[in-house]
């Protein structure tokens, strides 16, 4: 892949909080357009390959056909309020990622891509579109320097977020407690009535974490909240 169709110039586009914490912006990555006319051709022969396999969890709404935000709140609320109404109580996890997007490994990242069936040519040329990359921050028109990108998923490109829902869609493997997951945002419940059901909470909590460990994507702790 020509070096030129890997470098991106970063548009940070303000979130909330203080304007002046860059951690209060997103980064957005502005790409070549002829890379990212070659990256909607191969995203599309990914998702049609997950969709005809039927691999990614049902949890996942986001970048998924025939699911969105809307559907991911709706099988939410529909799930909290059944068990509401059947008199239990209802705990609930809201988790985040710390820069996901940034920092999804690129080794790892391969071999999930190859346990989802993609392989050859096309693994090899995705390897070659994540390696080399180079990025810089513009704003109003003045650049900073250029600098190399080692890990991560550029935000902004049209292969990026598929790439990232394969690389979390195991999360909630082997979980007892209902999931959701709109790309990187996750929410976790499940009816708590006694000290047996706080125990495969707590445990589900831990499988979690564990995961986060191994596939070095840590939780930002102070956006995570818990509701009852």
């Amino acid at each position: 892949m020509p070096q030129d169709w890997k470098e991106a110039i970063v548009s940070p586009l303000f979130k909330k909080g203080s304007k002046a914490k860059p951690e209060n912006y997103r980064p957005v990555s502005l790409t070549s357009i002829i890379g990212k006319i070659l990256e909607s051709i191969i995203k599309d022969q990914i998702a049609s390959h997950l969709d005809h396999f039927n691999l990614i969890q049902k949890s996942q709404h986001g970048f998924t056909k025939g699911k969105s935000c809307l559907t991911n709140l709706l099988e939410f609320l529909e799930g909290v309020t059944s068990d509401l109404d059947d008199g239990n109580s209802v705990d609930l996890v809201y988790l985040d990622f710390a820069k996901a997007f940034d920092k999804v490994p690129h080794r790892r990242l391969a071999k999930k891509l190859e346990a989802h069936g993609i392989g050859g040519c096309i693994l090899q040329w995705i390897e070659n579109w994540l390696s080399k990359r180079r990025q810089c921050v513009g704003i109003n028109g003045v650049y900073s320097s250029w600098r190399d990108v080692t890990s991560g998923v550029p935000q902004g490109s049209v292969l990026g977020p598929i790439l990232f829902v394969i690389y979390i869609n195991d999360l909630d493997s082997d979980l007892v407690s209902h999931i959701g997951k709109f790309a990187d945002d996750t929410k976790m419940y499940k009816s708590v009535n006694c000290i047996a059901d706080v125990e495969m909470l707590r445990n589900d909590l831990t499988r979690l974490d564990e995961w986060s460990r191994e596939w070095q994507m840590q939780f930002n702790i102070d956006k995570c909240v818990v509701m009852h």
